[in-house]
C-alpha cells in the first residue's frame, strides 16, 4: 500500500511540475512586448506654396490622430531647414533633442544614417504603392524612406490669349512639338506696335532642382537618369535632339530674352499677373491658385494640357515631387518601429484621400477616387502616369549644377546643343570616376 501511495505521490509531483512548466511557457508566449512610449521628433523644412499655404496643417492633424490611437506616444514637430537637419544627424550640433524622422528627397546626402525599412513592410504593403514611387525611395536596393504624397509638373494655358489670337487649344489636349511651335509663333507678337515683342507664347523657369523644361528635353526618348543603372544618361542622339528643340524656340525668338535667367516667381508672375505669356510649365499647386482668381473675377480662363510630343510620341514629365520621410538610425528598436508605424499611418487609404484638401496626390495604387468633382485636378492626376520620378543618385546636386549650366549655355547661344551635352557628360564622368 505504501508503495502504491509513493508511486501516486511521485506521479502527482511530476504532473504538477510539468503543468507548471507548460503554464509558464504559455504565459510567456501570451505576454506581448510593450510598444514604445515617449517622444518622437519630426524635423521638416517648410513645404509652402501659394495655393495651400502649407502642408503642415495636414501633417499636424495626422499627428494628433496618431497620438490618440497610441496613448503615451507624443510627436513633436519642428520646422527647420535641411542644413540644420544634416548637422543634427551628423552630430554637428549642440542640440540634445535630435530628430527621429526627417524629410528625404532625390537630393538627400546621408543614406547610411537612415534605417533600412524593408523588414517593416510586407509584400502586400509594397505592392500597394505605385511602382514609380517606390523607385524614388529605394537606395542600393533597400527602401530608405516612406513616400507619403506626390505631385508633378503641369502645362497651363491662358485660354483667353489663345482665343484672342485665333489659336485653337490642342484637340483632346494632345499636340505634337511642331503644333506647339506653330501655336507659339501665333502667340508671340508686338502688342503695342513699337517694334518690340512684348507678348510671348511660352515661359518657364530654368534652374537647378527644377525639372519643368525636361518635358521638352526628353520628348524624343532621352533619359536624365537611367532607372536601372541609376546613372546619368542624358547624352546621345535623343538627348541632342531634345535640347535642339529648346534651342529652336530661342532661334525663332519665341522665348523672352530673360528666359533661363529669371526666377521661378518672376516667370510665374509673367504668366498669371502680367499675362505676358500664354503658356507656362509649373507645379500642380498652381491650379488651385488660378482657379481661385478666376472664380473671384480677378483671373482668366485657363486650361491644362498635355506636354507636346516628340519622337517618343508620348507626353513626358520629369519630377522629384515625392514627399517622403526616413527614420534616423537608432539603438532603440521600439522607437524605430513606432516611427515606421506613424509613417505607415500616413499612407492609410483614408489619410491618402485627405491629400485632396491640400492639392496633392496619393502614393497608393488603389486610391483612385480623388478629385472626382474637380476636372482639372483629375486631369493632372491622370498625367502622373507619364511622370518619371528621379531616383536617389550619388552626386545629384553636382550633376544638376553641371547640366543646368550647359542648358543655359544653349539657351543663351553660347554653345551648340551637341557641344553642351558632350561637355556635361565629360564633366559628370569625372565626378563619377572619383567615387
Amino acid at each position: 500500500m505504501k508503495k502504491i501511495v509513493s508511486i501516486i505521490l511521485v506521479g502527482f509531483i511530476i504532473f504538477w511540475t510539468y503543468n507548471l512548466f507548460i503554464d509558464n511557457i504559455i504565459f510567456k508566449e501570451k505576454v506581448e512586448e510593450e510598444p514604445y512610449r515617449g517622444i518622437i521628433r519630426i524635423w521638416d523644412f517648410p513645404r509652402t506654396n501659394v495655393s495651400t499655404g502649407s502642408m503642415y496643417p495636414w501633417l499636424k492633424d495626422r499627428i494628433r490622430a496618431f497620438e490618440k490611437r497610441n496613448p503615451g506616444v507624443y510627436i513633436e514637430f519642428v520646422s527647420t531647414d535641411m542644413e540644420s537637419i544634416y548637422d543634427a544627424i551628423n552630430g554637428k550640433t549642440d542640440e540634445e533633442e535630435l530628430p527621429d524622422i526627417i524629410p528625404v528627397d532625390a537630393n538627400f546626402l546621408y543614406y547610411n544614417l537612415l534605417e533600412p525599412l524593408d523588414d517593416y513592410f510586407t509584400e502586400g504593403d509594397i505592392d500597394s504603392f505605385k511602382h514609380q514611387v517606390l523607385k524614388s525611395v529605394t537606395y542600393e536596393e533597400k527602401i530608405v524612406a516612406v513616400p507619403v504624397a506626390m505631385s508633378t509638373n503641369v502645362m497651363y494655358i491662358n485660354l483667353d490669349k489663345f482665343h484672342e489670337r485665333g489659336v485653337s487649344p490642342p484637340a483632346n489636349d494632345i499636340w505634337s512639338f511642331d503644333e506647339f511651335v506653330d501655336a507659339l509663333q501665333k502667340l508671340t507678337y508686338d502688342s503695342d506696335g513699337d517694334g518690340v515683342i512684348d507678348e510671348y507664347g511660352f515661359i518657364s523657369y530654368v534652374g537647378e532642382g527644377c525639372y519643368n523644361i525636361w518635358s521638352i528635353l526628353l520628348s524624343d526618348g532621352a533619359e536624365f537618369i537611367n532607372p536601372k543603372r541609376v546613372e546619368y544618361n542624358f547624352y546621345g542622339e535623343k538627348a541632342i535632339k531634345g535640347i535642339e528643340r529648346l534651342a529652336k524656340l530661342r532661334e525663332l525668338k519665341l522665348l523672352p530674352e530673360s528666359f533661363g535667367i529669371i526666377s521661378q516667381n518672376e516667370a510665374w508672375e509673367m504668366f498669371y499677373k502680367e499675362q505676358k505669356a500664354a503658356i507656362i510649365i509649373i507645379g500642380a499647386w498652381a491650379n488651385s491658385f488660378l482657379d481661385g482668381l478666376y472664380k473671384n473675377g480677378e483671373g482668366f480662363n485657363y486650361d491644362i494640357v498635355n506636354f507636346p510630343r516628340g519622337d517618343k510620341n508620348l507626353p513626358v514629365i520629369l519630377s522629384d515631387d515625392i514627399f517622403s520621410y526616413g527614420v534616423v538610425k537608432s539603438e532603440d528598436s521600439k522607437k524605430t518601429a513606432m516611427c515606421v508605424k506613424f509613417l505607415k499611418f500616413l499612407t492609410s487609404d483614408d489619410n491618402q484621400r485627405s491629400l485632396e484638401k491640400i492639392g496633392l496626390f496619393t502614393v497608393k495604387r488603389k486610391v483612385d477616387d480623388m478629385y472626382l468633382d474637380n476636372p482639372k485636378m483629375k486631369k493632372i492626376e491622370e498625367s502622373l502616369a507619364y511622370t518619371q520620378y528621379i531616383p536617389f543618385i550619388e552626386n545629384k546636386k553636382q550633376i544638376d549644377a553641371i547640366v543646368y549650366r550647359e542648358i543655359l549655355n544653349v539657351i543663351l547661344g553660347n554653345k551648340s546643343s551637341s557641344k553642351a551635352i558632350e561637355d556635361a557628360k565629360s564633366e559628370i564622368d569625372k565626378i563619377s570616376n572619383k567615387n
